[in-house]
């Protein structure tokens, strides 16, 4: 198969998926290796970007997805008012906020370092597929873990968690969030890819979160 050729599939097939598709799948379906598929999803991503089109290919952890350009949002965010989901609320950045940072966490911890109950909230991110469960924590009771998802990553606009901005040295032992976290993760809402927020937000996010009171490891 052509480079071209390859390129097109791929194009084809990250377009029917609708969702993030694993590099290997995509060796496998076009018996290429995989620095064939990282070059040609480069390649496209590149070309996207270039010629300003409507759409942009990112990269997920160890998968590739099509979405929509970040520059069209508004006309995007026009055509599909209807469908648009609701905001998080202030106590749903919050349980995100800690879980993005301290996964994998249980909802004790985060019980812990909020200071109220989390139930309902983590049901609702579950729900929104922003996080998911990942095992029971070797503990009397087994408390289930979670973490966050590749929805997460892509309402974020972020490649992989080593993108997220880095927090300095902190020990969250005692006390819970405080106004300015609680001020840090609202510049980090999640609506939707077009409503990307920026790397400077994201950065001083983190500055805010390192200066708040939180907790260790749950």
């Amino acid at each position: 198969m052509e480079l071209k050729e390859i390129e097109s599939a791929i194009e084809g097939i990250l377009f029917a998926a609708g969702e993030p598709v694993g590099v290997e799948r995509l060796c496998l379906a076009l018996d290429i290796d995989r620095d064939t598929a990282d070059a040609v999803c480069r390649r496209l991503a590149d070309q996207y970007s270039y010629e300003r089109r409507g759409i942009r290919l990112l990269r997920l952890d160890n998968s590739y997805q099509l979405c929509s350009a970040p520059e069209y949002a508004e006309p995007i965010r026009r055509a599909f008012e209807s469908r648009r989901p609701a905001r998080l609320s202030q106590p749903a950045l919050e349980v995100l906020a800690i879980i993005a940072y301290y996964q994998p966490a249980t909802r004790a911890y985060v019980d812990q370092i909020r200071g109220v109950d989390s139930s309902y909230t983590v049901g609702l991110l579950l729900e929104r597929e922003l996080i998911e469960e990942c095992g029971r924590l070797a503990v009397p009771g087994r408390p289930i873990q979670y973490r966050t998802t590749q929805n997460f990553l892509r309402s974020f606009g972020l490649s992989s968690l080593e993108e997220l901005p880095e927090l300095p040295d902190s020990s969250p032992e005692n006390g819970q969030i405080t106004l300015e976290m609680q001020a840090a993760v609202s510049r980090l809402q999640a609506e939707q890819v077009a409503d990307q927020p920026t790397d400077e937000e994201l950065e001083q996010a983190a500055r805010d979160l390192a200066e708040s009171e939180g907790g260790g490891a749950p």
